[in-house]
């Protein structure tokens, strides 16, 4: 991940939340791979809905975070998620 666009995003993060703060994460992958993005959450509960043609799943789950930092840490875990698109 670039380091200006995680500065930028910080700074967006904590101009909009005040932490602790509840984050929604909205993921979309390729069929197939949403295991590896539920493993990030292992105690929430995910929402999941297939595309149309069944390619894709979109993934969503709201978690209370702590910071900016720990919302920035878990993008950063997804990013190596090959075919993923962080929303």
């Amino acid at each position: 991940m670039d380091k200006e666009w995680i500065r930028s995003f910080r700074e967006k993060l904590d101009q909009h939340y005040a932490w602790p703060s509840l984050y929604m994460f909205k993921f979309i992958v390729p069929t197939g791979k949403e295991s590896q993005v539920k493993e990030l959450f292992p105690l929430h509960t995910t929402t999941e809905k297939q595309s149309r043609q069944g390619n894709y799943t979109s993934i969503t789950v709201q978690m209370m975070m702590p910071s900016s930092e720990a919302v920035i840490g878990i993008y950063e875990q997804a990013s190596v998620i090959e075919g993923l698109i962080a929303l």
